[in-house]
């Protein structure tokens, strides 16, 4: 596709983020709502629900009596997931354009789903503490986020890729170490790096899971490596949270990618791996 700002794409980088889903999102979306333990009629959210990816197998295991609530604020990426259930025929599933902290349901969750998306929440503890207590007393949070030095230097060669062509002053520094998440878009750079930082380690992710007041947490690797093509690189660019990096302008934006491109080389082989975390929620009466 021919380079273009994120921001004037018609789909805002949905299509972008839908083409990765194959090789990054269904596979570590499955591995999350497998965690979360669904069962037949259950009510579920998923928060930052992007294109269903995690949505969808979340649908399938509660089934016509159950319930899933699919929140994003992005209304090119929830057509995308409706057309998904839909193809599918699954009747218990509902999207709402919304910020996903800012959603209030008639009743209580049993599981709460997220793919990524904690890291786009504008303040993540807060967002975080009200979303945990959308839950019912012993229900469950799944979750994943980037592991530690995840998505290098794939990041880094981006980031020297637009000191370059943008000049001195590009300065999301670190932004390669912390990576990007599901393509609704970030609060803001530096907040979205310093929110996948938080949590960039089994034993951050624990302790800040612990500080939202749940029990019983578990964390687990989830080793990933993905090749990429010219094509498919620049499309996790795009459709994740490194479009908030790229220029307005498109002559420059074409010279980032044609430089991110040639300096990754042809045979790039993505590190993608990630940490898949569940806890149980036991309010203090």
């Amino acid at each position: 596709m021919s380079a273009r700002h994120a921001a004037t794409l018609p789909d805002g980088g949905a299509e972008d983020h839908d083409r990765l889903a194959p090789a990054i999102w269904n596979p570590v979306s499955n591995a999350v709502v497998a965690a979360a333990d669904i069962l037949v009629g259950e009510h579920v959210l998923d928060v930052f629900a992007a294109t269903g990816t995690g949505t969808i197998p979340a649908a399938q295991l509660t089934g016509p009596d159950g319930r899933v609530d699919a929140v994003d604020r992005s209304p090119a990426m929830l057509d995308l997931a409706t057309a998904k259930a839909e193809a599918l025929a699954l009747d218990g599933v509902f999207f709402h354009r919304v910020e996903p902290a800012e959603w209030t349901p008639e009743g209580p969750y049993d599981a709460v789903v997220s793919c990524y998306g904690v890291l786009l929440l504008d303040d993540m503890d807060a967002d975080m503490d009200r979303i945990v207590r959308l839950l019912r007393p012993g229900g469950r949070v799944a979750l994943s986020t980037w592991d530690d030095g995840t998505l290098e230097p794939f990041g880094e060669i981006l980031l020297e890729v637009l000191r370059e062509v943008l000049g001195a002053d590009t300065d999301q520094e670190g932004i390669g170490a912390a990576g990007p998440s599901a393509a609704s878009g970030p609060p803001s750079g530096l907040a979205f790096v310093e929110n996948c930082r938080r949590l960039a380690s089994a034993e951050r992710l624990t302790d800040w899971l612990h500080a939202r007041g749940l029990t019983h947490v578990r964390v687990e690797q989830f080793g990933l490596t993905v090749p990429l093509d010219a094509d498919s690189a620049w499309s996790l660019v795009l459709g994740s949270g490194y479009r908030a990096l790229l220029p307005d302008d498109a002559g420059a934006l074409q010279r980032v990618r044609t430089a991110f491109v040639e300096r990754l080389g042809g045979a790039f082989v993505l590190n993608a791996d990630s940490l898949i975390a569940v806890a149980t929620y036991q309010p203090v009466e």
